[in-house]
């Protein structure tokens, strides 16, 4: 059961998930009875079909909750911060069950069982929580995790992967150095040893050995690793275990081979044809919810700019395969922002911006007209942010890899604008890079659908946004 409880971070969330589905559904049963229980017959025609509402119930609080970013896997904040989220969470859970009521008058509950039934699951669901981030803290609970190597490669997890938050999943129990290496871990973190590593497993019950050596060639124990893959424990490379344990891809140990090898890119016809279906039922969507508000910034874009003002904002990107397309936006910027001509990445409180413009780079106001650059194929509404010729031919020149973003057609949304504030130094596109390699090497219709949903917490917090 340990060893079970050891394994991916992921699976805490899963598991954190079915009980709060549970305990959320749970609300529903309770608050229905706690309202009619003096009432009879009004108990025997709410009861009816009271297990599929439950689960309606609980499901829309779920997306609530997954929109508010409370299923990520490193979340990091203050308890007043997860309180905040999941009130949020709540609250955009009541507002889509009450939509949702109207358009289907046979799921409706009675606003005092919904009142209940949303306060008694903020109750559970908080509880539940407070103890699960109390339980990931264990040590016993996680992951035993040997590093065999302690030189610069190995050195990362220990410089880049310091936080708490970053540990959730695993413990590392120490470093082990080879021979010829040059350490680079602090001394009181490695393991001096003379045994065999398989009887070094054994003894300190490790439940995955990291093979991150500075140098493979003929100084790996291979031997000794089959013998632990034959107990049943893990060996994963560096490169893996950075991916698969922090959601980005860590340059500065990235091998081509690794790349060229490892698992992943998915580009075929059946998940091209997913990802289109998904783009244009998504776009068409947007467009339908969203049309007032598109209205309401036309209107405030000619009421601040006057008459014979442009309202859209046509700007030269780049694409998938590098090739250039021509993007839609409000215009957020004064008419004359670059009137000499050089690109310029915007800044924090960039005076070349609008009143109106602030507001709606906020909110992502400015960015909806590029559901039309979806619908035409441009774009797709998860992927890669699309930057502008001039930053790509300078970015590509600086950092390694930047290319490889742009195997996939440029997104609306997308797995670093998630993970990562606005880059706009050429430091800051380097760590956004790591995401865009993380999403383009692991997309999928679920990891779109979760990006898309979670995007929604973006907006309301402005996150990123200048």
């Amino acid at each position: 059961m340990l060893r079970f409880l050891r394994r991916q971070s992921m699976r805490w969330l899963m598991l954190l998930g079915f009980c709060e589905l549970v305990l959320l559904a749970l609300s529903l049963t309770l608050a229905t009875y706690i309202r009619y229980a003096y009432n009879p017959d009004q108990l025997a025609e709410f009861s009816a079909h009271l297990p599929e509402r439950s689960l309606i119930f609980a499901t829309i609080i779920m997306i609530g909750m997954i929109a508010l970013g409370q299923y990520q896997a490193h979340i990091r904040m203050t308890r007043f911060g997860l309180v905040a989220r999941q009130f949020v969470a709540f609250v955009l859970g009541g507002v889509l069950l009450v939509i949702g009521y109207y358009v289907i008058p046979q799921a409706y509950v009675g606003r005092g069982v919904l009142a209940i039934a949303l306060a008694l699951g903020f109750a559970l669901v908080f509880g539940v929580r407070t103890l699960f981030l109390q339980l990931v803290e264990v040590d016993a609970l996680k992951r035993r995790v040997l590093i065999l190597g302690a030189g610069n490669r190995a050195a990362q997890i220990h410089n880049q992967m310091r936080r708490r938050t970053d540990r959730r999943g695993f413990f590392v129990v120490g470093y082990v150095p080879r021979a010829n290496e040059t350490v680079a871990v602090p001394d009181d973190h490695l393991i001096h040893t003379h045994l065999p590593l398989h009887v070094l497993v054994q003894r300190e019950q490790i439940d995955e050995v990291v093979v991150g050596v500075d140098d493979r060639r003929g100084h790996l124990p291979m031997d000794d690793l089959l013998e632990c893959r034959q107990m049943g424990i893990a060996i994963t490379d560096l490169t893996s275990f950075f991916e698969r344990e922090s959601g980005r891809l860590q340059l500065t140990i990235l091998d081509p081979s690794w790349l060229v090898f490892s698992g992943g890119f998915n580009a075929t016809p059946l998940r091209q044809l997913s990802k289109r279906c998904f783009d244009l039922g998504a776009a068409t969507l947007l467009l339908l919810v969203c049309w007032p508000l598109m209205l309401l910034e036309v209107l405030a874009i000619r009421i601040e700019s006057g008459a014979g003002q442009p309202i859209l904002y046509r700007q030269e990107r780049v694409g998938a395969h590098g090739r250039t397309f021509l993007l839609l936006k409000f215009r957020s910027m004064r008419t004359d922002a670059e009137r000499d001509g050089v690109a310029r990445w915007a800044s924090k409180n960039d005076d070349r911006v609008t009143h109106v413009g602030r507001i709606s780079r906020k909110l992502r106001i400015d960015e909806l007209p590029q559901l039309w650059n979806v619908l035409k194929g441009d774009m797709s509404i998860v992927g890669p942010r699309p930057e502008r010729p001039q930053f790509v031919a300078d970015l590509a020149t600086q950092i390694r890899y930047y290319s490889l973003r742009h195997c996939l057609k440029p997104g609306l949304a997308g797995w670093a604008q998630l993970s990562y504030p606005y880059g706009a130094t050429v430091e800051e596109a380097a760590e956004k890079l790591k995401y865009d390699l993380f999403y383009v090497k692991n997309h999928n219709l679920m990891l779109d659908m979760l990006i898309l949903i979670q995007t929604v917490e973006v907006v309301l917090f402005g996150r990123g946004a200048r």
